[in-house]
């Protein structure tokens, strides 16, 4: 079997494992190299999965469509598959999962060599620009080539870090086939925050330990004061919900009850400056200085339990860790098919979902991959059994003869 995967990102590579059950593969990709945001998202520790329950862990999603998916390759099966490519994991102290090497590069080494073994080839510096009569155009440096395989699986990632490679340039080209595309969206960004001069010797430490509240959703976490606003996981949790409106609540002292908080308020000096008597409570310099920007007219005890962070909105789309948004649901199959483009599946952040970072996002994109590139595959063993030859649907005659691959 030929089959083709364009985007040579997680859900790419392993959409192409699967595929290569079947025969071979070429993966075409248009960076110089495979995985690039990948290796990018791992320089800093590579949270591969989140150990918890199967059912709590898909409450994570926004899109329940995906269940199957990830009930095929979840948690456990992305630990399972990082020790059979020699990458033992671990799972810290919040139940984030990570390659004892930490980083990305060791795991997609063994991965394309695996791959490689497999009869995956990957071709880099391949830019899909579309169709021609139905088979796939590309530019290359060695000039315009033509491919025409059985099956193929795009996996050419949403709209943010576009300097990666994830540019969402191929929006256009399946519109024009009649593709749905949901509008593209921030998701896992920081919030735009103009402060006053006081928090500048702040940026850049952290808040601890505090509960975030965004409309329904409350979730303890860490984030970040930076120049540019609020960054990091507890903003990134509820970003949904922000992007969408909410306000934006801040528990300082989640932990303490509310007896025992006006037990301590009480006992404060009234002679001590608000600042001292925050200090007093055990509140870092950081979240005192927040307290003083947003909460310094309000009740003490409603500004420590309920202080709300003001901003500006989503930082760019370009800037966002993620996307929401992308090809809809209604415009794939239960198998990920397009509905409009037999014989071509998508996978990854092309389609519209969302999840917070802590490795949620891929694991996703792992088991979306996965599912295509066993499903494109079957395609073309039952059409292969049905008697019918060359190539699916998709591929219609050119007048000249296509690479081969």
């Amino acid at each position: 079997m030929d089959a083709l995967v364009i985007g040579a990102g997680p859900a790419g590579l392993m959409a192409a494992e699967e595929l290569a059950r079947f025969g071979g593969v070429v993966v075409a990709e248009a960076k110089p190299t495979a995985a690039r945001k990948f290796l990018m998202a791992g320089k800093s520790g590579l949270n591969v999965t989140k150990a918890e329950a199967r059912a709590a862990f898909m409450r994570h999603y926004d899109s329940d469509w995906l269940d199957p998916m990830l009930a095929d390759f979840g948690p456990d099966e992305v630990a399972q598959w990082c020790r059979d490519l020699g990458q033992e994991v671990f799972t810290g102290s919040s139940g984030r999962v990570f390659p004892e090497a930490m980083k990305a590069s060791p795991l997609l080494r063994a991965w394309l060599s695996r791959l490689s073994s497999s009869g995956v080839e990957v071709r880099t510096r391949w830019m899909w620009t579309g169709w021609h009569d139905g088979i796939f155009t590309f530019t290359t440096p060695d000039g315009p080539r033509l491919l025409q395989p059985r099956a193929c699986v795009l996996a050419l990632g949403g709209a943010s870090w576009p300097r990666l490679g994830s540019d969402a340039a191929w929006v256009p080209i399946l519109a024009a086939q009649g593709v749905e595309i949901a509008p593209f969206k921030p998701a896992n960004m920081g919030f735009r925050v103009e402060w006053s001069p006081h928090m500048t010797r702040h940026f850049g430490q952290a808040i601890k330990g505090a509960m975030l509240r965004a409309g329904p959703q409350q979730e303890r976490g860490e984030f970040v004061l930076s120049a540019r606003g609020l960054e990091g996981g507890g903003i990134y949790a509820i970003s949904r919900h922000l992007r969408e409106g909410a306000a934006l609540f801040l528990n300082l002292l989640p932990d303490l009850a509310d007896d025992e908080l006006s037990a301590r308020l009480a006992r404060l000096r009234s002679s001590d400056s608000m600042g001292n008597q925050l200090r007093k409570l055990g509140l870092s310099p950081a979240a005192v200085a927040l307290v003083m920007e947003f909460g310094r007219s309000m009740p003490m005890q409603q500004a420590l339990r309920a202080l709300p962070l003001r901003h500006d909105g989503p930082r760019p789309l370009a800037e966002a860790i993620s996307s929401a948004g992308g090809v809809a649901r209604s415009a794939v199959t239960d198998a990920l098919a397009l509905r409009a483009m037999p014989g071509v599946y998508v996978c990854g952040e092309m389609l519209d979902w969302e999840a917070p970072t802590g490795g949620y996002l891929l694991t996703g994109c792992w088991a979306t991959g996965k599912w295509a590139g066993r499903h494109a595959g079957q395609s073309v063993l039952d059409h292969e059994r049905r008697g019918a030859q060359g190539a699916l649907p998709v591929a219609q005659g050119l007048g000249q003869k296509p690479d081969q691959i």
